[in-house]
């Protein structure tokens, strides 16, 4: 409580509005960490090029091991996006809950993206810090860590080379690496009629949150 019987507890709408606006904001931090990533990587791959031509084996593959990091980077950066986007789009829904309800809601959404956007270490301390706000709010449950599945070393180090045979032989027109394995799989065909046009004339923000959904459910899976 603060002075006179008031209490310091700010309205559960500047809350949100609030967190939506900080979830924007590393939004676009990560776009340009994308973009950086991927500026140092074509600048890689040309210095790989060059390395090929030399016939220096040794530094094409430091520099396939630098390209396969790169893009490791770039994919997990954009599955932390996409978390931030569901979390944003719940937030979308929290405004909506709260006109007709008059109160935040837990979201168990939101409880799975932020467990593991509170691990991401470009955006850490602000998921944390949101998170925390977010149980005083109510939304969300003490969070709890997630039982991490840990590789072996020798798979681990055995996949990482398998992708560097894959980057040399892309980017040497097989003159070095290996090339990868051939990919058999189909599309389901229940998928064809999938895109045969939307259900919805203006339902485009529906139609977003169902798209990140199937991506995050892609993600889990």
């Amino acid at each position: 409580m603060g002075l006179f019987g008031k209490t310091n507890e700010r309205p559960p709408k500047e809350m949100v509005q609030e967190w939506t606006h900080k979830l924007r904001k590393e939004g676009y931090n990560m776009d340009r960490q994308i973009r950086g990533i991927q500026r140092e990587e074509e600048k890689t791959k040309r210095m790989l090029k060059d390395a090929a031509k030399k016939g220096d084996k040794d530094s094409c593959k430091v520099l396939a091991k630098e390209i396969v990091n790169a893009r490791k980077s770039v994919n997990r950066l954009h599955a932390s996006k996409a978390h931030l986007n569901s979390v944003q789009l719940s937030m979308k829904q929290q405004l909506a809950n709260l006109r007709i309800a008059g109160a935040l809601e837990k979201s168990t959404q939101v409880m799975q993206s932020m467990q593991k956007l509170v691990k991401v270490p470009e955006i850490m301390a602000t998921m944390r810090d949101m998170s925390k706000e977010m149980m005083k709010a109510g939304i969300l449950e003490e969070m709890m860590e997630d039982a991490m599945d840990v590789m072996d070393e020798e798979e681990v180090e055995e996949e990482a080379e398998g992708e560097v045979e894959k980057v040399l032989w892309e980017l040497t027109a097989g003159e070095l690496g290996k090339a990868p394995e051939a990919v058999e799989d189909s599309l389901p065909a229940e998928s064809v009629g999938a895109t045969a046009g939307p259900s919805y004339a203006d339902e485009e923000e529906e139609g977003d949150m169902s798209e990140m959904q199937a991506r995050l459910e892609a993600l889990r899976s």
